[in-house]
């Protein structure tokens, strides 16, 4: 295993909770505009449609791959910009 990958491993692990933590933050807010409420339906809420269930999950689905994607290019582009190698 390459040095570089080796020492991205912790601050992959930072950078992935932090991404974790946004995406939630994102989430919320986008759902207060969508579902026009402060809580997402859960899907064991037996008080919300299917519809409503299905479509917080895609939408948390979304941005959560979203969030994941740009934080672990960025985190990628940044330990080459600093080390010269890319850690993957």
């Amino acid at each position: 295993m390459k040095k570089s990958k080796i020492a991205y491993k912790p601050i992959g692990l930072v950078l992935g909770t932090t991404g974790g933590m946004l995406a939630g933050v994102a989430f919320k807010q986008a759902w207060k505009v969508i579902g026009h409420e402060s809580d997402a339906p859960d899907a064991m809420d037996e008080d919300r449609t299917w519809r409503e269930i299905l479509l917080a999950a895609a939408v948390q689905g979304a941005i959560f791959a979203v969030v994941k994607a740009m934080v672990q290019r960025g985190g990628a582009v940044t330990t080459r910009r600093l080390t010269g190698t890319w850690p993957g």
